[in-house]
């Protein structure tokens, strides 16, 4: 059973084209909406995808460039129109409040609802967001301005009670939860029930990293490692590699090479410069090294 969808609402970088948005995204865990980054447009894409807007809990801004969060404003704006009354809560760096609080304040002066700023650190790896079933983590990248990306983890899960053997020894309801984490059973009489003979193993989690602008870095492989899925930057091809490097970005080769170190299960490449007509060139050379590539495309979606 899946247990994550994400749909892609931009994957193009920051020039704009007629072929794609800027960066945004939609992360679905059991119907509860994080937006990942808001580039220009985002909110016309969630029109077009037939997203519930009433579903949005948080919103993850990897970087203050422009191509990543142009689109704030706007939807917050349609948000109170919408009739929103629950809090918004942006997850971004520090100048971000500086940044959008004066546009708020002079755009969004009556929303109906609070939207509050959690100030995060693009230098260290450490949980900005904590819920039942899912945790959130920044993974520090390096760009030209302060930048991180985002690791989506869910938490372990129950182990599934086998019925039939709970209704065989009697176990009060009481006990059911301990023996969902593992615990075994001590009968009345002393009797010791493994619990494996009581309950199966728990579903795997699913793990999900975002990983947009940012230079190649290996320092990225013990955080990622093994994760369902990798979304990577890739603004450029062999190419212009050597440009790649000036402006602080990697290429498809580069992105593939971490998901092949990093074992990653699958690989998503994104963020493509507007200089290429044919998004085709990412997928070639990416999938040389790493077969399980996939590219972006909007309204893309994905489960797992």
């Amino acid at each position: 059973m899946e247990n994550f969808e994400l749909t892609i609402l931009g994957c193009g970088s920051a020039m704009p084209t007629t072929r794609h948005y800027p960066s945004s995204q939609i992360l679905n865990h059991r119907e509860r909406l994080f937006m990942i980054d808001c580039g220009e447009g985002a909110q016309l894409q969630y029109r077009r995808n037939k997203i519930k807007f009433t579903r949005l809990q948080h919103l993850f801004i990897s970087h203050l460039h422009g191509d990543h969060c142009f689109g704030l404003i706007g939807l917050i704006s349609t948000l109170g129109i919408l009739g929103r009354t629950s809090e918004l809560i942006i997850h971004a760096h520090s100048d971000a409040e500086r940044v959008f609080r004066p546009q708020l304040d002079y755009f969004c002066r009556d929303l109906p609802f609070n939207v509050r700023f959690n100030a995060i650190s693009a230098n260290q790896n450490e949980m900005i967001y904590e819920d039942k079933a899912l945790k959130v983590s920044t993974l520090p990248l390096r760009h030209r301005i302060p930048t991180c990306g985002f690791l989506f983890e869910e938490k372990e899960k129950e182990r599934h009670l086998i019925r039939d053997m709970i209704q065989f020894y009697n176990i009060p309801i009481r006990e059911l939860a301990k023996i969902k984490q593992g615990e075994d059973f001590i009968t009345s009489e002393g009797l010791i029930i493994p619990n494996e003979r009581l309950s199966r193993p728990a579903d795997p989690v699913s793990r999900y990293a975002y990983c947009s602008d940012t230079i190649y870095q290996e320092k990225l492989i013990p955080l990622i490692e093994g994760v369902d899925l990798l979304y990577h930057e890739a603004t450029f091809a062999e190419d212009n590699k050597a440009r790649a490097k000036e402006t602080f970005h990697s290429t498809a080769v580069q992105a593939a090479t971490l998901a092949q170190k990093a074992q990653v299960k699958k690989l998503i490449l994104g963020h493509f410069s507007a200089r290429y007509q044919d998004d085709s060139i990412f997928l070639q050379e990416a999938q040389e090294i790493f077969p399980h590539t996939i590219i972006a495309k909007e309204s893309m979606q994905i489960r797992f």
